[in-house]
């Protein structure tokens, strides 16, 4: 099976509306039989001063399960396209608390960052999505 951009799109959209680690298992379990890398991590805090700390965690998420090299190329295209996705919610989330989950999808030259967020103060939560894609040569 050959996959496009927006199929690893939809790849870690899901993986990031995974509900709790038992469903993320299963969704990157399948993935993975149809030959898509995947991998999700959980954040949370104060969206501007979480930016960074976020971009690091989805950095080392996809190196961990091998979606990219631990090189300055796999980590940059990693850490561009989350960038990009947050800068997606930035309208919604800047001086507000985020809680959410990265989902992350590499299949060939094919990477994407999906980030899911709850947006707001206490309970009076707005939603929010971000989406990015970048290529990165087939190693």
């Amino acid at each position: 099976m050959d996959y496009a951009s927006v199929d690893i799109g939809r790849a870690a959209l899901t993986m990031a509306i995974s509900k709790d680690r038992v469903e993320e298992q299963e969704l990157r379990a399948k993935l993975q039989a149809n030959g898509i890398q995947a991998t999700a991590v959980d954040f949370g805090g104060e969206y501007l001063s979480s930016v960074k700390k976020i971009i690091e965690r989805a950095v080392v998420a996809a190196q961990r399960q091998g979606l990219v090299s631990s090189n300055h190329i796999g980590e940059g295209a990693v850490a561009g396209a989350t960038h990009a996705a947050l800068e997606q919610i930035t309208a919604k989330a800047a001086g507000l608390n985020i809680g959410g989950k990265i989902g992350l999808a590499r299949y060939g030259e094919h990477l994407c960052v999906a980030v899911y967020v709850g947006v707001g103060v206490l309970h009076l939560n707005e939603v929010a999505v971000g989406l990015a894609h970048r290529s990165l040569a087939i190693e």
